[in-house]
C-alpha cells in the first residue's frame, strides 16, 4: 500500500469537461460525516453513567453556538411534531489537527460536505439531502462571533458560507434556501474521522478492482487491506484511479467504507469495552461543533437515544435537484420545480415524490 505524490491532475478541458469535474466532486467527504456522525453517536449513547472526569474532560472537547442568538427570530416555522432536521456540516478546514491531512495547507475554512438529514416522526429510516459544494446560492446577511453584521451576497457558492459566517450563517442559508426548520446542527473535520478510525486501529477494507492512485491520493492492489487513519481518509475521498473516475466509483468506495467501520465497531465489542470507548469517545468530541441544545455530553446522549431505532445503513441519500449555471459552467444552480417539491415533502414530512429526485445536472 503506497501513497502517490505525483504531479498536479490536468483538469478536463471543455464545457462537457467542466461539467463531468464538477458533478464528480459534489458527493466529496459526504460518507466520511455520515460515518463520523454515526459512530459518534453510537458512542455517546453508550457513555451514558462514565466516571464523572471522563465525562468532564469529554465534555469539554465539544464546542457549541447559540442558534436563537445567532439567527435570530426569522427562521422557519417548525410544521410537523416529532420530526428532526439535523444539519451535518463537514469542514475541510486545515486550522489546527488538520494541518497536514489530505492535502496540507489550505487557507480557512469551508463546508466540504452540507447535509441535511432527516428524521421522519416515529419513523426509523432517515433521508439525507446533500447540497452540492459549487451551487450558487444567496447568503443571507449574517453575524459574526462579535454580532457584527456580515452583509448578504447573491451568487455564492454555498461551502464558502462556513468561512465567511461560521456554522450559524450556514444554517440561516440552508433555511432561507429550503423553507425547512433546522432543529439542530454537528460539524465534523478531518481529525476526526481520522481519529475514530486509529482509535479502532483501523478498518479492514475488500476491493474487486485496485486504486491506481492520484495527486495526493492512495494506491491498492485488488483484494483485503488494513487502513490507518490517514490513509482511510484518502480511501474515501478517491475519484480517479478508481473505477470510470467519477462520483460513481467514489460513491461506491465510501459506502465499502462505511460497511466495514460499521462492522470493525460491532467485531471489537467497541461499544462495550470502556477503555475503546474512551477513545472513541475523546477522538469524536475533539472534533465537534454543534447547537447549544446538543452542547454537552449528556444532551447530546438524550439526542442519540432519540434515534436510536434509525438504522444508518438504510439512511437514503438524495441530492439537491441541480442544473448547470448559464453564465458559468463550472457552477451549478438550484433546479425548479424539482427542488421545491423535495424542500415541501420535508417540511411536511411526506414521502419524497420521484420527480424531485431527478436532476438535470448528471455525471458525465
Amino acid at each position: 500500500m503506497t501513497a502517490d505524490t505525483s504531479g498536479s491532475t490536468t483538469p478536463p478541458e471543455g464545457r462537457a469537461g467542466r461539467r463531468r469535474s464538477t458533478t464528480r466532486t459534489r458527493t466529496r467527504g459526504q460518507k466520511i460525516r455520515r460515518v463520523l456522525l454515526w459512530s459518534l453517536l453510537a458512542v455517546v449513547v453508550a457513555l451514558g453513567g462514565g466516571a464523572w472526569w471522563t465525562y468532564n474532560h469529554l465534555n469539554g472537547n465539544i464546542q457549541s453556538v447559540d442558534l436563537d442568538q445567532a439567527i435570530g427570530d426569522n427562521r422557519p416555522q417548525k410544521v410537523v411534531t416529532g420530526a428532526q432536521n439535523i444539519l451535518v456540516i463537514g469542514s475541510d478546514s486545515r486550522a489546527g489537527d488538520n494541518g497536514e491531512l489530505d492535502g496540507g495547507q489550505v487557507s480557512g475554512a469551508r463546508s466540504d460536505t452540507t447535509l441535511l438529514m432527516h428524521i421522519p416522526a416515529g419513523g426509523t429510516k432517515a433521508t439525507a439531502i446533500s447540497i452540492p459544494r459549487d451551487t450558487l446560492i444567496t447568503r443571507p446577511d449574517c453575524k459574526d462571533e462579535n454580532g457584527r453584521t456580515i452583509p448578504g451576497q447573491k451568487r455564492t457558492m454555498i461551502n464558502s458560507v462556513l468561512g465567511t459566517g461560521g456554522p450559524a450563517c450556514v444554517v440561516k442559508t440552508v433555511e432561507q434556501l429550503s423553507g425547512v426548520r433546522v432543529d439542530h446542527f454537528v460539524q465534523v473535520d478531518f481529525a476526526g474521522f481520522k481519529g475514530l478510525v486509529d482509535a479502532l486501529g483501523g478498518v479492514t477494507v475488500t476491493l474487486d478492482q485496485p486504486i491506481k492512485g492520484s495527486k495526493g491520493g492512495i494506491t491498492l492492489d485488488a483484494g483485503e487491506h488494513r487502513l490507518n487513519g490517514t490513509d482511510s481518509l484518502k480511501f474515501v475521498r478517491t475519484r480517479k484511479g478508481y473505477a470510470d473516475g467519477s462520483d460513481l466509483g467514489r460513491i461506491g468506495l465510501q459506502q465499502k467504507f462505511m460497511t466495514a467501520m460499521l462492522a470493525e465497531i460491532k467485531k471489537q465489542d467497541a461499544l462495550g469495552n470502556p477503555a475503546r470507548l474512551y477513545k472513541l469517545a475523546d477522538a469524536g468530541t475533539k472534533s465537534l461543533t454543534t447547537d447549544s441544545e446538543l452542547g454537552s455530553l449528556t444532551k447530546l446522549s438524550d439526542f442519540a437515544k432519540s434515534m436510536k431505532g434509525v438504522d444508518p445503513q438504510t439512511m437514503e441519500t438524495i441530492m439537491l435537484p441541480v442544473a448547470y449555471d448559464k453564465i458559468d459552467p463550472n457552477r451549478v444552480i438550484v433546479a425548479e420545480p424539482q427542488a421545491t417539491q423535495l424542500w415541501e415533502a420535508l417540511r411536511k414530512d411526506e414521502k419524497i415524490p420521484a420527480s424531485a429526485k431527478k436532476s438535470p445536472a448528471k455525471a458525465g
